[in-house]
This record gives C-alpha cells, structure tokens and sequence, in this order.
C-alpha cells in the first residue's frame, strides 16, 4: 500500500485499534499495581509527574476536566496519599498538588508494567517495520501535543 494511497478515515481506523489495544495495556498495568486508582486518576498522576506540581485548575486544564472535578479526583487522590495538597500562603484561595512519593512510585511501577507489556508487543512487530512505526507515532504524538518521553521522565529512579 503506497502511502498516498491510504485515507485518512483508514488511518483513524489504525489509529482506533491501536489506541484500544494501548488501553487495554495501561488498565492491565495499572491492575498489576495492586491499586484502587482509576484511569482518570492515573493520567492525573502522570501529568503531575511530567510537569511537577500544578495548582487544581491547571491540573483540570491539562486533562480536559472541569475544575469541580478535577477537586474531587485530587481529594481521592489526597486520600490514598498519593499526591500532596498545599495552600498557597499569599492566596489562601489556590491550592497546589504535587506528587508524593508513594505515588511517584505507583506512576513508576506501572510505567515499568506499560514498558515490559508494550516491549513484548514490539518484539513481534517485523524489523523493516520498526522505523516506520516510530516515524508515525512520533508524528501522531506531536500532533496531539503529546510530550515525548524523555522530556519529562528524567530524574526518575
């Protein structure tokens, strides 16, 4: 198939598929972590990892929820002591959240269940397909606005 050849909707459909498969991944992963946290919650903790603590509404914002929503996810989220809530000393009114360490180490457990699934699925991906492979979803991540890995997996143990 030359690549002029495929439609767009034939892409979306690819790009469907694959992203079922990617989920289905990260709920397993998140299983093997012996957790009560959901998905929503999980993404919350891994924005907060990539970008460091965050004041709710930015949090909300970063993950396309309403502020409302997003106070009650970080209560839960307090609760199981997995992020940290600070109020910010000049403006009583902003609260800050921050990871803490137990969840850094959830956030990290299961990336390391995510990454050893996810190799095992690469393994039987053909060599000569692997170049491209990489060339698209790298141009699907920036599409979205994804940040690559590195750039916020630094600094991780």
């Amino acid at each position: 198939m030359s690549p002029q050849a495929v439609s767009p909707s034939e892409l979306t459909d690819a790009l469907l598929t694959a992203s079922r498969a990617l989920v289905a991944v990260a709920a397993r992963s998140l299983a093997t972590a012996d957790s009560d946290v959901t998905l929503p919650q999980y993404r919350a903790l891994v924005v907060l990892a990539a970008t460091g603590p965050r004041r709710v509404g930015e949090l909300a914002e970063s993950l396309n929820i309403h502020p409302s929503t997003a106070t009650r996810l970080c209560d839960r989220l307090v609760d199981r002591k997995l992020v940290k809530r600070t109020v910010d000393r000049s403006n009583r009114r902003e609260t800050e959240i921050s990871l803490s360490p137990k969840g850094r180490t959830l956030v990290d457990r299961v990336t390391e269940a995510r990454r050893t699934e996810i190799r095992s699925i690469v393994n039987r991906i053909p060599a000569d397909l692997r170049v491209p492979t990489i060339v698209a979803l790298r141009a699907f991540s920036d599409a979205a606005g994804e940040p690559p890995q590195e750039s916020w997996a630094l600094g991780w143990t």
